[in-house]
């Protein structure tokens, strides 16, 4: 039987920070306790929680379980306190965000600051990355995605209206000339970027879907970089109208089939599954919804 829950903790704190000595500096105690502590829990388990070497550690099934169970008790437990403190109602502690980099870049980075100035007592913990982020393997508390959310164990609260356009430079276009149909993108090089990037570029077309495979001349892994290269010429990209727009309007990219529109991608907020939500989540939530809202200035497509 567990019967502490710094041995939760502690295991969680193993997995976040990808170390026993990592852990043990973090949580203050000496790597032999961290160690024989991981030890005796596994022994009560009954099972491996982690495969160790000297130079890596990585979680066994079994072990990703446990830690998913961690994650939701210990969450639990601090909603438990927040909700017996005379001090339910103040919006403040640790906010960990995770987001697309060049959203959250150019339209995240200016709200939080606006954000802390409403509510001080936050602290702002944010991650960017264009690759899906696991919730709850990282403590996130809150996520801003585009698009369709295939994991259903979680909560998605739509943020602000978004759509995907494909985009190029005038010299591209000048060069290689303008598709006219989707079938045109083949005989173009194009830009792919994001969470597992493919080459399956779908449309909506009479209210079928619609597919394309285009040629994969660019493979990068970051959000920004593809935009970058679009803006030099190297060829067309789908991107959210939120990156472009304002190039767009100053034309320095040119929208690619406008008239072709791409499958919904609307914005959303997304949070694991719990019986509340703690009120710094909630607060950075509505202020999103009310601020990005108000800045939505693009023509519907």
């Amino acid at each position: 039987m567990i019967e502490h829950t710094l041995d939760l903790t502690l295991f969680d704190r193993i997995v976040a920070t990808g170390s026993l000595s990592a852990a043990a500096r973090e949580m203050g105690l000496s790597l032999a306790v961290v160690s024989k502590r991981l030890g005796l829990l596994e022994q009560r388990l009954g099972v491996r929680l982690l495969n160790r070497t000297t130079r890596r550690q990585a979680l066994t099934e079994e072990g990703q379980v446990f830690h998913t169970c961690c994650r939701r008790i210990l969450a639990e437990i601090a909603e438990t306190e927040r909700l017996m403190s005379r001090q339910s109602d103040t919006v403040g502690g640790v906010l960990r965000i995770s987001a697309p980099r060049a959203f959250g870049r150019r339209q995240l980075a200016p709200l939080l600051v606006a954000f802390r100035e409403r509510h001080p007592d936050v602290k702002i913990h944010l991650s960017l990355s264009d690759l899906w982020v696991d919730l709850v393997a990282h403590g996130i508390d809150v996520a801003i995605r585009v698009g369709t959310l295939p994991d259903s164990s979680l909560v998605a609260q739509e943020l602000a209206p978004n759509y995907r356009v494909l985009i190029a430079s005038p010299d591209y276009l000048a060069r290689r000339g303008t598709p006219r149909d989707a079938g045109e993108l083949q005989q173009h090089d194009c830009i792919l970027f994001g969470n597992s990037p493919h080459g399956d570029w779908r449309f909506i077309w009479q209210s079928e879907t619609v597919r394309v495979q285009v040629r994969d001349t660019y493979v990068v892994d970051d959000g920004d970089t593809a935009h970058e290269l679009a803006l030099h010429g190297a060829g067309i990209v789908q991107k959210s109208i939120w990156d472009v727009g304002d190039d767009i309007e100053a034309g320095r990219l040119v929208r690619v089939l406008p008239d072709l529109p791409i499958p919904a991608s609307p914005l959303h907020a997304v949070y694991p599954h719990g019986p509340h939500l703690a009120p710094r989540t909630r607060a950075f939530i509505d202020f999103m919804r009310d601020r990005l809202r108000a800045a939505w200035r693009w023509p519907e497509r």
